[in-house]
């Protein structure tokens, strides 16, 4: 008896030694009860984090909820509205079960970061591929957002002061503006010490995006079809040709860019740890719960605004073809302006996991210090500035970019990890879950030659058939 109870918890009480080698299982938490002395015991060894499950998800969802929201009636253009909400459903349900692999190896592992499961899989190589993909695919969509403020940004504006050109004026140059708002806006949100801090502004962008969704369905309404659009900012009507009929079945060569769109528009996945780690009272479960929610919030505000944004015009583009209806129509114009609030705060919550995939590469036993965590953050910023303003059009550059981290990101990285750290004796290399996870690898290498393949017809034919999904 005085051998079992060598260990004792917080309140110097012994218990006995069973429960202290439950406690260092690493899959404890789908097995025994979580309680002891009222408190619930972490399987985890890295952090235990205090966010609450609502700021978690608004954190993720706002990771989730890119510009591609606004590219979405192209894919059902391409698509029609019957075959577009069977695909986003696949993707959802797809993106869900990908999560769930992450969560699944990060449970054996016993630490949440998407380096160390990479280094656990693969070796060093591995953690390596991992930090490099997730920081490259990261920067794209920082310089994503930041394309749209530089160029979207001026033109609101000069909207908003009823000008018809751009007088030239400093606050009408784009190039400013996105200087302006990464130190303002963007630097002390990034310069916070937890992710989970910007649950508010998560919250506040993802209001952005439903005034956007309200605004898209209301104006399905009010805007008439064929549309009558305005000329140089003045009454006479001038006709926009379009089509008024809906289609419900599209299969065009458009068609097949579509999938890799709707895919890339559910990419959240190098969040899904980073927030896991901070997360309050973190089992499988409940993160799995979180990304679900996440998933499904987003999947019916875009299927919503790809259905009435496509049965308003008709066409891909929204927010360009309501300025053509109306370029100084006041609620048009503060849903552009919501928009540019969305992606501006999203880009800290982008920002995260690459400062922390760069930290566990570069100081990976280095505790917490603020110096590193500020001097990364302005470098990051201050390299992403750079390519904004200096790169005249790196849309091919983060075209393969996006054509191969998105595709590891979702599915290659999360099926190796599965295949490679969860144990031959708890799941055996032919076991049902072992093949589904390679098969999902599989999918990942076709949407990866997909996209390639989508990239390199542009080039040859020297068309521009993107709308990226993030």
């Amino acid at each position: 008896y005085s051998k079992i109870n060598l260990f004792f918890d917080a309140n110097g009480l012994p218990y006995p030694l069973f429960l202290q080698i439950c406690r260092s299982s690493p899959e404890q938490e789908e097995f025994l009860p979580h309680k002891s002395n009222g408190k619930k015991i972490s399987q985890f060894t890295d952090f235990e984090g205090k966010t609450s499950f609502g700021m978690s998800v608004f954190n993720l969802s706002n990771a989730i909820m890119g510009s591609g929201i606004l590219g979405l009636s192209y894919a059902l253009s391409n698509t029609g509205i019957i075959l577009f909400p069977i695909l986003l459903t696949c993707i959802a349900v797809l993106s869900s079960y990908s999560i769930h692999l992450l969560l699944r190896s990060a449970g054996v592992v016993g630490i949440r970061a998407y380096e160390q499961l990479g280094k656990r899989a693969l070796g060093h190589t591995g953690k390596i591929l991992a930090a490099v993909v997730i920081t490259m695919h990261n920067i794209g969509a920082m310089s994503s957002y930041l394309f749209i403020v530089k160029y979207e940004l001026p033109l609101v504006i000069q909207a908003f002061l009823g000008l018809q050109h751009s007088t030239g004026e400093w606050f009408l140059n784009g190039n400013y503006l996105i200087i302006i708002v990464s130190i303002c806006i963007i630097l002390p949100l990034a310069l916070m010490r937890q992710l989970g801090y910007l649950g508010y502004t998560s919250g506040f962008s993802l209001t952005c995006m439903v005034f956007f969704l309200i605004s898209v369905i209301y104006k399905k309404f009010n805007i008439p079809c064929p549309l009558q659009g305005f000329s140089n900012y003045t009454a006479v009507n001038i006709s926009i040709d379009v089509e008024c009929e809906a289609k419900y079945f599209t299969i065009n060569q458009q068609t097949a860019y579509t999938v890799p769109i709707l895919a890339f528009a559910f990419v959240c996945h190098p969040e899904v740890l980073p927030i896991y780690t901070e997360l309050h009272n973190p089992t499988k479960r409940r993160m799995q719960a979180i990304a679900n929610v996440s998933i499904l919030g987003m999947f019916v505000m875009y299927l919503l605004t790809a259905i009435f944004g496509y049965l308003t015009f008709f066409e891909a583009e929204l927010l360009h073809t309501y300025s053509k209806v109306d370029p100084l129509d006041t609620l048009i114009l503060c849903v552009r302006l919501a928009v540019l609030v969305a992606v501006t705060l999203t880009v800290p919550v982008v920002l995260f996991p690459i400062r922390r995939a760069l930290l566990q590469l570069l100081f990976p036993e280095k505790p917490f210090h603020w110096a590193r965590h500020i001097f990364i953050a302005v470098c990051l910023l201050f390299f992403v500035n750079l390519l904004v303003i200096f790169v005249p059009n790196i849309r091919d550059i983060f075209g393969i970019i996006g054509a191969t981290s998105a595709p590891s990101l979702i599915f290659i990285l999360p099926g190796l990890f599965y295949i490679r750290i969860v144990p031959k004796d708890q799941e055996p290399t032919f076991s049902r879950p072992k093949i589904q996870a390679a098969c999902f690898t599989a999918l990942g290498f076709i949407f990866m030659s997909m996209s390639l393949t989508f990239i390199a017809l542009d080039w040859i034919n020297g068309e521009n058939r993107s709308g990226g999904g993030h």
